[in-house]
């Protein structure tokens, strides 16, 4: 409809209609929410650069990549946005064509730019295309791997576009926060607000004199790892790195060591969160935002910025519900072992999940203590080989065949060929391998194709568990918001949700049944009996949550 304001259309159409959308990115439900007076809130859609990223892996998903792609076209042929249309008639609407695809199958430039927009038979052409384009990605689906995968690849296609749409909301609605509280924490450790610049230099030198007193000569510049290893070998402390859980181990050797670890969360604080973040990152309204998006390019977890998946725990405590309302927090237990145990289809595996501690029957099984088996059972998923790990791990492919095959099959995946061949989740997602660069030493290149092979062994269980993540996180929106609830933060396995307190102990039964609902809808040909379990908690403040 053509109308000087479409979005009251649009929102009449959701209430009444619920369609499933259909539109190239999230960046459509991010305009049109802070739409006034009533944001517009959508229940289902059809992201295709979502679709496009799972089908063809990448990040990079515009229109003219999208529609490329679906077409077999050469992304290298993709006209640049401004190049000159050859392939248009001359003096046709100045080179932009009424048809938005040039005769060699590519978008015309001019139409990505905006020549959509021009009259109301171009958005239907518009609209048009981008439902083809949605048709040939569902073609594709059910093209890829086995008949017996293609409602799971359906589903984590709806999924992941839905999971756009929970970033636009998490970006627009954000996190409650109580600023003054934050502004203690931040001062208790980096001390008061600088007045100016020559007061935050002084404030800096201060801290830095803390570790400094404890040098002698105190020359040594504490942001310069080279220059603090240096220092440390002088009190006789070799580490090969300076990061902090190395010199964990020394706390007790030197006084320099805690002031140093105590240094680097002050200079954490300062730098990364500080007074500046807080000012540029928290609303008036007393909410934190960053931008969100569903997939990382890589094993698709979710990502956020303004330091929101680094948040340090002691700003916990600022992050309050409103009054009258409450957070249900859910954190997803040992989920990575047990998607393996689903995915891989290991019964013995699938047995051990049954207990809330997955790594206890493990144990029994392989005749070893408990951090034993911890360690054997991530060695297996990330690859490691050496050491303890090593150690570990003798056994598991006895105890474990179907599991350590399936983590072999995708490591010699990724190892394979000098560029490495690109592997695909359980629910489809395409996980591209990096090239061996050229001019490198046999040594070099061995080590080259043996990361790319721990890297797919582990990405097809990460990227298997982010996304039946985002299919539990979906539900959890669509059940939650009847009740008022919001997610509020996706911290790789851990959802909140900010709802009114009186639906806390309904919520928390929720965030449990559509965990089980979610295993169920993403691996219905998985390994029978796979249980996955959760730790939900109705608190006040994040600070309150376990672990």
């Amino acid at each position: 409809v053509a109308v000087a304001d479409p979005v009251p259309v649009v929102a009449e159409i959701e209430a009444a209609l619920r369609p499933r959308w259909v539109w190239w990115s999230n960046a459509t439900p991010t305009a049109l929410l802070p739409h006034q007076p009533a944001s517009v809130r959508f229940a289902t859609c059809w992201d295709l650069a979502a679709v496009h990223r799972l089908l063809f892996g990448g990040w990079r998903a515009d229109p003219e990549l999208i529609w490329a792609a679906l077409h077999d076209l050469d992304p290298a042929s993709v006209p640049a946005h401004g190049q000159l249309d050859l392939l248009s008639r001359a003096g046709d609407d100045g080179g932009d064509s009424g048809d938005p695809v040039q005769p060699d199958g590519h978008l015309r430039p001019a139409w990505l730019k905006g020549g959509w927009s021009r009259s109301e038979s171009r958005w239907r052409q518009w609209a048009t295309l981008a439902v083809r384009a949605a048709v040939l990605q569902q073609d594709r689906l059910q093209a890829h791997g086995e008949p017996r995968n293609q409602t799971t690849r359906l589903a984590t296609a709806r999924s992941e576009s839905a999971a756009e749409l929970l970033c636009a909301e998490l970006g627009f609605d954000g996190l409650p926060v109580r600023p003054d509280r934050a502004r203690e924490i931040v001062a208790g450790f980096v001390g008061p607000r600088p007045r100016d610049a020559a007061d935050a230099r002084a404030i800096r030198d201060q801290r830095d004199e803390a570790v400094l007193r404890h040098v002698p000569g105190g020359d040594v510049d504490l942001r310069s790892p080279g220059q603090v290893k240096a220092m440390l070998l002088t009190f006789g402390i070799d580490v090969p790195d300076t990061r902090s859980w190395r010199l964990e181990v020394f706390r007790d050797v030197h006084p320099v060591v805690p002031a140093l670890l105590r240094w680097r969360k002050d200079e954490r604080f300062a730098t990364t969160y500080g007074y500046e973040w807080l000012d540029r990152q928290v609303g008036t309204d007393g909410r934190l935002r960053g931008s969100w998006t569903g997939c990382d390019g890589g094993a698709g977890r979710m990502t956020a910025s303004a330091g929101l998946h680094s948040l340090p725990g002691e700003l916990r405590p600022a992050i309050a519900a409103d009054e009258g309302h409450i957070f249900v927090r859910a954190d997803l237990g040992q989920i990575e072992p047990r998607v393996l145990a689903a995915v891989s289809g290991d019964r013995g595996l699938s047995l051990a999940t049954r207990d809330d501690d997955l790594y206890a029957p493990v144990a029994a099984r392989l005749g070893v203590d408990r951090p034993t088996a911890k360690v054997a059972v991530l060695a297996a998923m990330y690859g490691q080989t050496s050491g303890a790990a090593g150690e570990a791990l003798k056994g598991m492919d006895a105890a474990y065949p179907v599991a350590m095959r399936y983590l072999r099959e995708a490591n010699e995946a990724g190892r394979a060929g000098r560029a490495g061949r690109s592997v695909r989740t359980y629910g489809g997602r395409l996980i591209r391998m990096w090239p061996t660069p050229d001019g490198l030493d046999d040594a070099a290149v061995r080590a080259s194709t043996a990361a790319r092979g721990r890297f797919a062994r582990n990405a097809v269980v990460q990227g298997a568990a982010a996304e039946l993540f985002k299919v539990w996180a979906v539900m959890v929106r669509a059940r939650s918001a009847p009740m008022g609830g919001r997610i509020v933060m996706c911290l790789h396995d851990e959802l909140i949700v900010h709802a009114p307190a009186e639906h806390g102990p309904q919520l928390a039964k929720v965030l449990h049944d559509c965990l089980q609902q979610a295993a169920g809808t993403w691996a219905p040909e998985a390994q029978p009996g796979v249980r996955f379990v959760a730790d939900v908690s109705v608190i006040s403040t994040w600070s309150e949550a376990k672990g």
